[in-house]
Formats: structure tokens, C-alpha cells, sequence
């Protein structure tokens, strides 16, 4: 028996858990300090907006929340390699993508405080809105890929996914797609090792994800989804190359959710104590401050003086989402239809009665 076809997986990482390098070249952006610093602030942005929303949610201020606590690298690393011109269909927790885009923190507060105001956000408005459904967002991003080679445009769709996504139809349908028709697309998968309660284990044989491209007829990489230059640089070349006409790729980051899937979840119920501090040793923050620090661009004084800053301008996001006030009752069928059909209508009709009756 002959071998007709073999593949292989690549894995790309620059810095290890401990902020040493693993590879004597960086690219070219990580030879900038600043640059680092750039990205290094919007993490520590995020990891403060993280832990605000979830007090607020636990407070009653907000409704059910997604923490994205130990993906800011991997979510950082996305934004800061696209372009503005390309275009972004996340899950519904890669807040460090959409800040570097120009989405506002109180408007993902609004979002999940259930005013779909908060969807109107800030920054590209051909990116596309937060995407609870699983999966389906990575069909969005294939359609709008084919558009950008239709029309000849030098752009890219970049899709997130999570590891249990993965195992949705949606999913392959969007890879099969992409690979057929050479579609300027990213798929990124970000593995955090838990999909709710089911363990990676349980979801699939693969020993990578990054090898479901392959079924696609494409190139599946991996990546240290803690290391946020491995991350961006791995990001940059996938999208160069889906700009230039060469098809897509999928980029599985390597990451862990240490927070509950959402504030509906404990997952104390499925996942021992020592599995998570292990993880807390790995996570991004730490390893990208221990460079910086080792080159002399950061220390503690910096430190502090960034997270006052950071407080400052989360407070100053929260206040702006109370502000805002509550949406009028009628809203929530304002853009559904161009046209509502009959039937909402008349709901719209006993919604607002009931309302006015209520006061």
C-alpha cells in the first residue's frame, strides 16, 4: 500500500511561560518596545475591564456576562494584525479584538446589559455584531470572503471560534467552502481546553484542531494563544496571504479559560483547583510583563501607574453605561425587519400597552 498524501502541523511560540524567548529571531514588530508596550496596555485594559463587568453582573448592575480572563493575548494578537479594511465575526468574548478595533467598553457593557444599542458599536462598521449562536459566524465570514474575491478587493474575513465550535457543521461547512473556493478567510480556533463543562478530550480525536483544515484542502497552524507575539505574527502572515489571492488558513490558539464560561457558570463542578492555578502560571499577562521587564522597558512604578490608568478610563466606561438609560420598550423589534410582518406588529401593539399599563 502506497502513501498518497502526508501533512503536518506547525507550532509557533516566541516567548515561554516564564517571558524568556524560545527563538533567537523576533519579527519585526516585537524589535520595537513600544509596539510590545501597545499591546501589553490593551491586555491589562482588558483584564480591568474583565473584572469590572463581573462585578457588576454579580451586583445585579449587568446580565449574564462572558469573561474572556486568560485570552487577552490571543484576542490582542488578532486585533492588532488585521487592518482596518478587513473585516471581524467574533464569538462573544474577544473584547481585546474589538478594543484594538475601536469598539468601546461601555458599549459591550450595553450589550450585555440587553440594550442592543450596544451593537451599534464603534470602530469598522462592516464588522459584524457578537455572535451567541455557535458557529454560524464562521459561515458569515466565508460569505463575506467570497464577496472581497468577487469584487477583487484586497481584504480578509477573520472568524473566532471556540474549541467545542469546532464540532458544529456550521463549522466545516464554512472550512469547506473556504478551501473550494480559495476565499481570502482566518479561521482562528481559540482552545481553551473547555467547551462549557465537556473537555476537549470528549470532543474530538484530533490531536490538533489545527488539523481540521486539512479536510478543507488548506494550511492549519497552531500557536502559543498565550504568547500575543506569536500570536500576532502568526496572524499577520495568514492574512497576508489571504489578501494576496492564496487562500485561507486556520490558526488554532492554544490558550485555557481560567473564568467560568460565563457568570451562569461554575465550573468548580466539572474541573479540579489544581488544573486552573497550573494554568494561572502559563497565562498571557505574566509572560509578556517578565519581557518587557527583562529589556528594561517596564517595571512596578509603570505597573501601577498603568492599572490607575486603566481603572480610570474602565470607571469612566461604566459611567457612560449607566448613563445611557434604558432603551424604549418598542426597540426590540425595531431592526428585525425592514418591514415588520403582521404578526410582530400586533406584538409590538401588546407590548407597548402592556408597558404603558405598567408605567
Amino acid at each position: 500500500m502506497k502513501t498518497v498524501a502526508t501533512f503536518e502541523i506547525k507550532y509557533q511560540q516566541y516567548l515561554d511561560p516564564e517571558g524568556k524567548l524560545t527563538q533567537k529571531q523576533l519579527p519585526k514588530f516585537a524589535e520595537d518596545a513600544d509596539e510590545l508596550l501597545k499591546m501589553y496596555r490593551m491586555m491589562s485594559l482588558v483584564r480591568v475591564f474583565d473584572t469590572k463587568a463581573i462585578a457588576l453582573q454579580r451586583t445585579g448592575q449587568l446580565g449574564t456576562y462572558a469573561s474572556c480572563l486568560g485570552h487577552e493575548a490571543t484576542h490582542v494578537g488578532i486585533g492588532a494584525a488585521m487592518r482596518p479594511e478587513d473585516a471581524f465575526f467574533p464569538m462573544y468574548r474577544e473584547y481585546g479584538a474589538q478594543f484594538w478595533r475601536g469598539v468601546q467598553p461601555h458599549e459591550v457593557l450595553l450589550f450585555w446589559g440587553g440594550d442592543e444599542r450596544g451593537s451599534a458599536f464603534s470602530g469598522p462598521k462592516h464588522d459584524f455584531a457578537w455572535c451567541v449562536p455557535i458557529a454560524t459566524q464562521c459561515h458569515h465570514a466565508a460569505g463575506a470572503a467570497l464577496a472581497f474575491k468577487l469584487r477583487k478587493e484586497k481584504r480578509a474575513a477573520v472568524s473566532v471560534i471556540g474549541d467545542g465550535g469546532t464540532s458544529q457543521g456550521d463549522f466545516y461547512e464554512s472550512l469547506n467552502a473556504a478551501g473550494a473556493y480559495q476565499l481570502p478567510a482566518v479561521f482562528v480556533v481559540t482552545n481553551n481546553k473547555w467547551a462549557i463543562s465537556v473537555p476537549l478530550a470528549a470532543q474530538t480525536a484530533c490531536e490538533t484542531l489545527a488539523q481540521k483544515a486539512i479536510a478543507g484542502g488548506f494550511e492549519g497552524i497552531q500557536v502559543d494563544g498565550n504568547d500575543v507575539i506569536a500570536v500576532r505574527e502568526v496572524m499577520e502572515n495568514a492574512l497576508a496571504k489571504a489578501r494576496s489571492g492564496k487562500g485561507p488558513t486556520l490558526v488554532e490558539a492554544l490558550t485555557y479559560r481560567i473564568s467560568d464560561h460565563t457568570t451562569a457558570d461554575d465550573a468548580t463542578r466539572y474541573r479540579g483547583k489544581e488544573e486552573v492555578e497550573e494554568a494561572k502560571k502559563k497565562e498571557p499577562l505574566i509572560r509578556i510583563r517578565k519581557y518587557l521587564t527583562s529589556i528594561g522597558a517596564w517595571d512596578q512604578k509603570k505597573e501601577d501607574k498603568l492599572l490607575a490608568e486603566c481603572a480610570a478610563q474602565i470607571d469612566a466606561e461604566v459611567k457612560l453605561y449607566k448613563d445611557t438609560g434604558k432603551p424604549p420598550l418598542g426597540s426590540m423589534f425595531d431592526h428585525m425587519f425592514a418591514n415588520l410582518p403582521e404578526s410582530l406588529v400586533e406584538q409590538r401593539a401588546a407590548a407597548l400597552a402592556e408597558g404603558d399599563h405598567h408605567g
